[in-house]
């Protein structure tokens, strides 16, 4: 005789358990309260909280620093320029700050974009960049100092060539990592990236604006190093750049001017070539070790020309002394070793490139700047970075700084395709035979 199959008594308790409950009135139990939901809403949860990683708060931490400094310094250095002008003593720190308050959340907005982002937008940005850029020949473009690097829209004023810089280290990080297995040989190594580049520059070259063409040649020849590119293939181009250098000098007779000021022939004609040079000089000396104090500054009242925008390291050498003016080459090899760190832990190298073409460009930059300064290049006619008064230089730094934190943000971090190539975990076997 067969027997009856027996109830599973967890069936059984369960079922009882429903009845109860319906019998109570208190109805079916709700699934969120369920384990495996609570289990759900954590791990969503988690996600959206994730702490970032320790380089990415680091290098927010200098950058935001670096602004706040940037806008005291602005305001006691262009507090007399902007009376005169009839703008208030606050009408160009205003500006300044305006520019800040969007450009800080476009850096936080920006350091959520992916990396193929980036990769993906990167010839359209070269390309609108460039458009930019030629709008500079047109009657909206206008010239400052012998430049003719600027257009104003309605009022607006902007300067396309910086929008150039940031959609060059992103195309040059793109094209590169492309051609990363090909590298070794020199038509791989130098096309499209000279032509392309060159355009580039050679579109800035046209307007006169020769500090900034340096600026954008060091973006090129680093992308080409941190690439791997072979030295004597960077050799070529730089020869080239060398050479195209001393003809647009020779050309103008104000760059002529100040490099022979430079130079010695026409050193201490302080009421003519060498004029910004020298007072500039005169404005750290008279700050001494530790300054005149914040606001109180000389060379502000028409002694020093530019001195929000080029020479703004006169005014912290001159109001903060010797202790001011380290401090500032110290926040800057803190930002250098930041971009170094996002460099040296990633394995990506479109980020490597990138990161190395974006810190040569602001480094780089903030070196010339200093270095113009305290005499030891010819005026160039560069900004300081993060520092000098200038809406569109500082809104493309950050947006170039953001860059660099999005690939801190994603260090670590396993991309769609590796999550799906990584195989299903398997449960264990708890040992026992069914």
């Amino acid at each position: 005789m067969i027997d009856p199959p027996r109830a599973d008594p967890r069936r059984v308790r369960s079922s009882s358990s429903r009845m109860t409950a319906t019998a109570s009135g208190s109805g079916t139990p709700d699934a969120p309260t369920s384990p495996r939901g609570m289990s759900s809403a954590r791990i969503s949860l988690g996600k959206v909280l994730r702490p970032e990683s320790k380089n990415y708060f680091l290098l927010l931490g200098v950058t935001l620093f670096l602004v706040g400094l940037g806008l005291v310094m602005v305001l006691s250095s262009s507090s007399v320029e902007s009376y005169e002008a009839g703008d208030g003593y606050f009408g160009l720190f205003w500006r300044q700050a305006t520019f800040a308050m969007i450009g800080v959340p476009l850096m936080l907005i920006v350091s959520r974009f992916p990396a193929r982002f980036w990769k993906k937008w990167a010839w359209m940005f070269l390309l609108v960049a460039m458009g930019l850029q030629l709008l500079v020949f047109t009657p909206l473009g206008y010239e400052i100092g012998g430049n003719r690097n600027w257009i104003e829209i309605g009022g607006f004023t902007a300067q396309p060539s910086e929008a150039v810089k940031l959609a060059l280290v992103v195309w040059l990080g793109l094209v590169l990592t492309i051609k990363q297995p090909r590298l070794l040989e020199w038509k791989h190594a130098l096309i499209p990236v000279i032509p392309f580049a060159g355009l580039s520059i050679g579109l800035v070259l046209l307007g006169g604006d020769l500090g900034t063409v340096v600026i954008m040649a060091l973006i090129v020849f680093s992308a080409l190093y941190f690439a791997g590119v072979r030295l004597r293939y960077i050799a070529i181009p730089v020869v080239a750049g060398a050479v195209l250098f001393l003809i647009m000098a020779v050309t103008s007779a104000n760059r002529m001017q100040r490099i022979m000021a430079f130079f010695g022939d026409g050193k201490g004609d302080y009421e003519n070539a060498d004029w910004q040079s020298t007072h500039g000089t005169w404005a750290l000396a008279n700050g001494g070790l530790w300054g005149v104090g914040l606001g109180n500054s000389r060379a502000k009242y028409g002694w020093l020309p530019a001195i929000s925008n080029d020479f703004i390291f006169a005014a912290i050498g001159e109001e903060l002394g010797l202790i001011g003016a380290v401090l500032v080459l110290g926040l800057f090899v803190f930002l250098a070793v930041m971009f170094i760190r996002v460099i040296r832990t990633s394995d990506d190298s479109f980020v490597r490139i990138t990161t190395g073409a974006i810190m040569a460009w602001i480094i780089g930059q903030a070196l010339v700047n200093i270095g113009v300064v305290l005499g030891v290049l010819p005026v160039l006619g560069v900004p300081l970075p993060l520092l000098s008064s200038g809406g569109t230089a500082l809104l493309t730094t950050l947006v170039a700084i953001g860059i660099v934190l999005s690939f801190a943000r994603e260090r670590g971090r396993p991309t769609p395709q590796q999550s799906r190539r990584s195989p299903a975990r398997r449960p264990q076997s708890s040992g026992v035979t069914r």
